[in-house]
């Protein structure tokens, strides 16, 4: 598990978390969260378990699930003490997919954020972590994003994320029985210091005013970089 200000970061086990993934990912009011994504919705916990334990086991996926640091037990207390303690709130989750050691690249995909997550400093922490376990933790030169063309949310999120657009490979897939032009993006080793740099500046508190909202936006600071 990574500590982050706002969440932590686990990897995701199958079936053990699928219920407090699916009470804050599933259900009619969360169908919209799985519009893009060739997995998904899912009517329980059970169909939510027994997908991502197949895409986790025959597709390679590295699956991490995002709680509230807030609401998790602190951070270096015993391990025989944390019976009965609060894991933190569910928040999301998100995969390492495409993984290809011996090229030193990865892709984050399946990035499946609950409706508290979204458009918090939390969202943009928990793509940090897991850029920063890839390139520093693992020595990755390469991490890449990739989309649906028509998901403009999911690449503007790209581009603010410091992602370089690379193209697009038009009639890449059929997803759910539509066709799906995947918009490819990525950041290489080279470019990571600046991007970890402007990650960490606009987390600082000192970015946020009373009120918690942004001094300046993650674009700005790493412009400024």
């Amino acid at each position: 598990m990574v500590r982050g200000r706002y969440v932590s970061v686990e990897p995701a086990l199958f079936p053990a978390c699928a219920e407090d993934l699916f009470s804050v990912l599933g259900g009619a009011a969360n169908d919209d969260l799985w519009a893009y994504l060739p997995i998904g919705p899912f009517e329980n916990a059970a169909q939510l378990a027994e997908t991502m334990a197949f895409v986790c086991e025959q597709q390679n996926w590295v699956t991490h699930l995002f709680r509230d640091a807030a609401t998790a037990a602190p951070v270096g207390q015993p391990q025989s003490q944390l019976l009965g303690q609060p894991l933190g709130q569910p928040l999301g989750m998100a995969s390492y997919m495409r993984i290809r050691p011996e090229a030193g690249s990865a892709e984050v995909g399946c990035v499946v954020f609950s409706k508290k997550l979204q458009r918090t400093p939390a969202a943009t922490e928990t793509m940090y972590l897991m850029a920063k376990h890839l390139f520093d933790d693992l020595g990755y030169r390469r991490y890449e994003w990739k989309c649906h063309n028509a998901n403009e949310a999911s690449k503007r999120a790209a581009i603010r994320l410091g992602f370089t657009f690379e193209g697009v490979f038009r009639q890449d897939q059929v997803v759910k029985g539509e066709n799906r032009d995947t918009a490819w993006y990525s950041i290489i080793d080279t470019e990571w210091p600046r991007v970890k740099a402007g990650f960490e500046a606009w987390l600082a508190p000192e970015n946020f005013d009373g009120a918690g909202a942004q001094r300046r936006s993650l674009l700005e600071i790493r412009d400024a970089l």
